[in-house]
């Protein structure tokens, strides 16, 4: 049986890799997308990755924030409805030097966490590749050095082709 589990692992790794990949051609495929991807910003953002990845995350995390502020404004705007125009200024200002500094301290966590995400991913993904690439048994990768030494007789039966 623990022959099996690295085969079964590296099909689901496939299938998974297949459905990632048509999931990417759909939105790379999409008019709005290509149509976006053609701008000049479109152009600087592909140009420059983890500047977009963390536009993405800061886009992501300030959502509530914003929504908040919106909110508020309703509320307030409703408010002035009825004659409280000082109360509406006074909570309009607090309320957007509020997210004034709420995006700013979000700006330095997205840049943080898209940094951490990215590290990350590169990491993860040069440890698959290296421990599950097919290759033969005599072949030493000296990219993975740090693998533990393993007997021939461990790797029997993993790579047939």
């Amino acid at each position: 049986m623990a022959k099996e589990e690295p085969q079964s692992i590296s099909r689901d790794l496939q299938e998974l890799q297949k459905k990632l990949s048509l999931l990417i051609d759909s939105f790379q495929n999409n008019s709005k997308v290509v149509a976006f991807m053609k701008s000049p910003v479109g152009q600087y953002l592909d140009s420059h990755p983890f500047l977009a990845f963390t536009l993405l995350v800061f886009i992501v995390m300030s959502a509530v924030p914003v929504g908040f502020f919106l909110l508020i404004v309703v509320l307030t705007t409703l408010a002035a409805l009825l004659g409280v125009i000082i109360l509406e200024g006074l909570v309009i200002s607090v309320g957007g030097l509020s997210l004034l500094c709420i995006l700013c301290g979000l700006g330095f966590v997205s840049l943080a966490m898209s940094g951490m995400m990215i590290a990350s991913y590169v990491v993860v993904s040069s440890l698959i590749s290296c421990w599950f690439s097919p290759r033969p048994l005599t072949q030493q990768n000296t990219n993975c050095d740090f693998l533990p030494a393993m007997k021939s007789a461990d790797f029997e039966g993993l790579y047939q082709e």
